[in-house]
């Protein structure tokens, strides 16, 4: 029998988000807990399909720690964490012939800007240099130097929005036996491009980003690569390596990984371009909305709480009362405050209080509000794909006037229709659906939309990359800077 250890750690982070993240933010799950993702589309789910498939295999779960996305973790909270991680692997390390580590790549910690580094290096190091390591990653990662020094091989997601979460997880478990089973040099090569990116092309169905990674799925299915991939990373996650790149892991063949890596990171370069957001002024995208026959979105991808943001803005509601908006609105909100004072006074009751900016006051300032406590929840709901479980806290349906707004007490993953679903909202039967979210799968809104706005709002993760204010990325670095200039060189890793 051969012993495959499995880890799952993933959190995604706005260094632009005022409000830190804690340990108390990640659901923790400990040995055969690792198991309740199994037959699910998510990373573990595809693995172990893989590996429970083989009878010389014997799996051996350690810990799955998860966080939605948020502000930066804080240091006490990293310091929990990176050493609950840790202890719980270091317990099973003994007699093991292979590791998979299911990983984000967009973490960020006070004090540590590296998490998923910092513990493959201290996994490295306990493991020892024989024992293959292969991690999964989502595309909107960032693969590090230090990350890719300590680990054999690499997944990484292939579709945004992101559908192929166990597809990902059944390619690195495919990679890690093969690796385990011997005769595989993997050599890696690394292309940094200088780009930060955004918009409506990196929908892998339909935009030029797509077309990318159609190459790389092609060089796997060929053979002439182990794994490829290109990471666009998450502009909000303001750390020292933050880019774009290719990657390209081949059976010791370092020219073509190095030939294949540059040939794609000189397709991507030109693309840079296309691959920024489209925004539409608040003011302007409602008098548009006033006259469009049929149901429109406000895409807030400026406050997407799945990309690290507060989810706390009204700019939204505030600018459509300004304009005396009179169709029917839905939207979504974080603010504990006003969710307690609804949860106080019952369905059924008026309550007046401020909404908005209970977290990030400072770009959102509180916008008073008379409403009706229309429906009362606890927050529970599972993601519509992955059926991840979502825990908002307390949160209650308030409506107002021509509003109606989900009120939570804490932030969870907006791209999809599951927080509506779950307090008794249909979106389709409102002319106006605010999304926080940059984009979400077609089926979900745009299939049955009439319009979809991308606004132009304040926020912590603004596709108006500029306004943000990075201070520790790499520069110069586009578009941030002018006149960035660009000749891709590859860094070769002898896994």
């Amino acid at each position: 029998m051969k012993r495959i250890l499995i880890a799952d750690c993933k959190q995604e982070i706005s260094s632009f988000n005022p409000l830190p993240s804690h340990y108390e933010n990640f659901l923790i799950r400990h040995g055969d807990g690792l198991y309740d993702q199994r037959g699910k589309n998510q990373e573990l789910g595809g693995a172990l399909a893989v590996f429970e498939a083989r009878p010389d295999i014997e799996i051996v779960p350690t810990i799955c720690a998860r966080a939605g996305s948020a502000g930066l973790l804080s240091a006490e909270g990293w310091k929990k964490l990176s050493e609950e991680i840790l202890a719980a692997i270091f317990a099973k390390l003994d007699g093991i012939d292979g590791i998979y580590v299911s990983l984000h790549g967009a973490m960020g910690a006070d004090g540590e800007l590296d998490p998923e580094g910092y513990l493959l290096e201290k996994l490295r190091e306990h493991a020892g240099p024989g024992i293959p390591i292969v991690i999964s990653l989502d595309l909107h990662g960032i693969l590090t130097d230090r990350m890719l020094r300590q680990v054999d091989g690499f997944a990484i997601y292939r579709t945004y929005p992101h559908v192929d979460f166990a597809d990902t997880g059944r390619r690195a478990a495919e990679l890690l036996l093969k690796l385990m089973d011997g005769g595989v040099r993997p050599v890696a090569a690394r292309v940094v491009i200088p780009a930060l990116v955004r918009g409506d092309e990196l929908i892998t169905k339909t935009g030029c980003y797509g077309e990318l990674l159609a190459e790389c799925r092609r060089l796997e299915e060929e053979g002439r690569a182990l794994a490829a991939g290109i990471m666009i990373g998450n502009p909000f996650t303001d750390v020292p390596e933050l880019c774009s790149q290719v990657l390209i892991l081949t059976d010791g063949d370092k020219a073509s990984a190095e030939r294949e890596a540059i040939r794609l990171a000189e397709e991507f370069w030109p693309l840079r371009f296309r691959m920024q957001g489209k925004l539409v002024p608040l003011d302007r995208a409602i008098a548009q909305a006033r006259s469009i026959d049929g149901p429109v979105i406000f895409t807030d991808a400026a406050d997407a709480t799945s990309s690290g943001a507060s989810g706390d803005s009204n700019a939204i509601l505030a600018a459509l009362r300004a304009a005396g908006y009179g169709k029917r609105v839905l939207a979504q909100i974080v603010d504990a405050p006003a969710a307690a004072a609804a949860h106080k006074a019952g369905v059924g009751a008026t309550i007046e209080v401020t909404l908005g900016g209970s977290i990030d006051p400072a770009r959102f300032p509180p916008m008073k509000v008379k409403a009706k406590v229309k429906l009362l929840s606890d927050g529970e709901a599972a993601l519509e794909t992955m059926k991840a479980p979502l825990s908002a806290g307390p949160t209650a349906v308030l409506t107002w006037d021509n509003v109606t707004v989900v009120v939570m007490s804490r932030s969870v993953s907006l791209f999809d229709r599951a927080m509506y679903y779950a307090n008794g909202l249909d979106p389709t039967d409102f002319d106006l659906i605010v999304v926080k979210s940059p984009h979400t799968e077609f089926h979900m809104f745009d299939q049955w939309c009439a319009r979809n706005f991308n606004i132009d709002a304040p926020g912590a993760t603004s596709a108006n990359l500029k306004s943000l204010g990075h201070t520790i990325c790499a520069r110069p670095i586009y578009p941030l800077d002018e006149g960035v200039d660009f000749a891709p060189r590859a860094t070769i890793y002898e896994l």
